[in-house]
């Protein structure tokens, strides 16, 4: 698994980097928390340059954020509500947690965009408010490249940090690698199984 992810991003580069943050933004099972770390580590054996890593990685999960963002502000509240409800559960999005992000957005504005991407879930909800609210573009792209820029350069750091010790970042990651993948799978399965039992129910 280590070197499955680690080829795939030498071949790749940084776009590869770019747009693996950018799937995470729009897919959550795929972890900024094993991307990053490991795009860090590529850096500290010479593949990459730890600045452009965490430029790359701050690119995609910004592109990501847009997307959400450009799709609420787009449609407006009650028709992206419809979209959450019919296919949410698809991206693991419930109406309620939709909802309770708008509310969240409304109480904290600007420093929900930016806190919001530095927690796991959240930083794929945030945007959500933000375009249904209207937020300026600016402003939008500025917090969330922020919070995103700091996110993106504390993994990649720590993963650049253990760049000297292969063996043991070897020995390490490649369990953790695929444990992360495991559960971030099961996460899934279960969420969009789990709600398509209650949409039966409902019926």
């Amino acid at each position: 698994m280590f070197d499955f992810i680690t080829n795939w991003m030498e071949q790749g580069g940084l776009l590869a980097v770019a747009g693996l943050m950018l799937l995470e933004n729009l897919f959550p099972p795929i972890p900024s928390e094993l991307v990053m770390p490991l795009a860090g580590y590529l850096a500290a054996t010479g593949a990459m340059g730890l600045v452009a890593v965490i430029v790359a990685g701050t690119f995609g999960a910004v592109l990501g954020a847009l997307f959400w963002y450009g799709l609420a502000r787009s449609w407006g509240e009650l028709r992206f509500m419809r979209f959450v409800d019919r296919w949410g559960f698809l991206l693991t999005i419930t109406p309620d947690e939709a909802r309770r992000a708008v509310l969240w957005f409304r109480r904290y504005g600007a420093a929900a965009v930016f806190l919001g991407r530095m927690v796991p879930t959240v930083r794929t909800l945030i945007s959500i408010p933000a375009g249904i609210v209207a937020m300026p573009l600016l402003p939008f792209l500025l917090y969330t490249a922020a919070g995103a820029s700091i996110w993106t350069a504390g993994l990649a750091v720590a993963g650049w940090l253990l760049g000297s010790q292969y063996a043991l970042v070897e020995d390490y990651v490649d369990p953790f690698a695929a444990l992360v993948l495991f559960v971030a799978a099961v996460v899934y399965v279960y969420r969009v199984g789990r709600a398509l039992w209650l949409r039966r129910r409902a019926r």
